[in-house]
């Protein structure tokens, strides 16, 4: 696809100086960064924006998420509003008759940088707020610092759950791209570019159409600045964004709590291991605790068995006994019985003996 001039302000040749070497700037501290001078930039233009959704099949199709419910040619879906999640990194809705795409707007100073202690969430000099995982703990704090409530988390990955966003797609930057949404767009309602560029574009479409803007570049100064910058015929809030957010960057806010995380993040190794070392005391107490008691159990059961044991024998030694005594007595009366009846036969023989003479 060939690429408008209008899609695309600025060269990239200067790309390679910006991204290729340059050191990842983080984002907590107390003095204000007014971003780096060549990083990049999108435009986006909510009078011009169909709601055609391609935008959300190009942001799929180049990181490879999973396939939506609805195919992305199914509008429907514009009827109830929608956020960002895990699998749809862009998403666009319906506000009457405008539309408004939702993304991470790569703040200048990103909220979810300044929040993030490991600085798993970094300010590339592209412009591009960047994300690491491997040095992500899951704490999930930077979710809860963006103001435009835009990182979600893999809850349904319980091996490996990571923090997910857009990456302004960044390795395409590097290669000489534009972003996919940007390429696809097919009324140029996105425009790429050099920030300080495209700020000075958007304000000459303002000064010449007053009657079709507001007058007002969000994004240009929110929250000190973010590289994803918006035009609207309506004030911003009824396109859903946020207007009360003034122009003070997040890491003024977080700075001086944040000046104690080093200090917690260099002690967080010496309270595991104190942590372990109690847990694994813990442990062989319980065993021996355990054992002291399997121990003592059988003793009680071998006390109770010879206990049993002895009963049973006197128990037995008694029956023996009442059965001797009772064989012993029987035996004696069968004598007598018998001695009876053999007198008694000795009788009678005699008696009729006597008969008989």
């Amino acid at each position: 696809m060939a690429i408008s001039r209008r899609k695309f302000l600025g060269c990239l040749t200067a790309l390679g100086t910006t991204t290729g070497t340059g050191a990842l700037a983080h984002a907590a501290s107390n003095k204000h960064f007014t971003g780096y001078p060549d990083s990049f930039g999108v435009l986006f233009d909510s009078t011009k924006c169909i709601g055609c959704r391609k935008c959300e099949q190009a942001c799929n199709t180049v990181n490879s998420l999973a396939q939506p419910e609805k195919p992305f040619d199914d509008l429907t879906v514009l009827d109830q509003k929608r956020r960002t999640g895990e699998a749809t990194y862009t998403i666009v809705n319906k506000f009457d008759n405008l539309f408004a795409k939702t993304q991470c707007n790569h703040c200048q100073e990103p909220a979810c940088a300044s929040a993030c202690f490991v600085k798993a969430l970094t300010k590339d000099p592209s412009g591009a707020v960047v994300y690491d995982e491997s040095l992500c703990v899951g704490c999930r704090y930077c979710m809860v610092a963006c103001p435009f409530n835009v990182p979600a988390y893999t809850y349904n990955d319980p091996l490996t759950p990571k923090v997910t966003k857009c990456t302004m797609c960044l390795p395409r930057i590097k290669e000489g791209k534009l972003p996919g949404c940007v390429e696809i767009c097919p009324k140029e309602a996105l425009i790429f570019g050099k920030r300080e560029e495209i700020i000075k574009m958007a304000w000459k479409r303002i000064d010449k159409n007053p009657d079709h803007y507001v007058a007002h570049l969000y994004g240009e100064h929110e929250m000190g600045g973010t590289s994803w910058l918006y035009l609207s015929s309506v004030p911003f809030e009824q396109i859903g964004m946020r207007e009360d957010l003034g122009v003070t960057p997040a890491p003024q806010f977080t700075a001086g709590a944040l000046g104690s995380v080093p200090i917690i993040v260099g002690l967080w190794p010496v309270l595991l291991t104190g942590v372990y070392a109690i847990s694994k005391r813990k442990d062989k107490i319980a065993k021996e605790e355990q054992d002291d008691a399997v121990e003592n159990a059988k003793e009680m059961a071998g006390e109770e068995m010879k206990n049993q044991l002895s009963k049973l024998s006197d128990k037995m030694t008694k029956e023996k006994e009442t059965a001797v005594a009772n064989g012993v007595k029987k035996a004696l009366d069968d004598a007598a019985d018998a001695a009876e009846a053999a007198k008694n036969a000795e009788t009678t023989s005699a008696d009729s003996a006597k008969e008989e003479e």
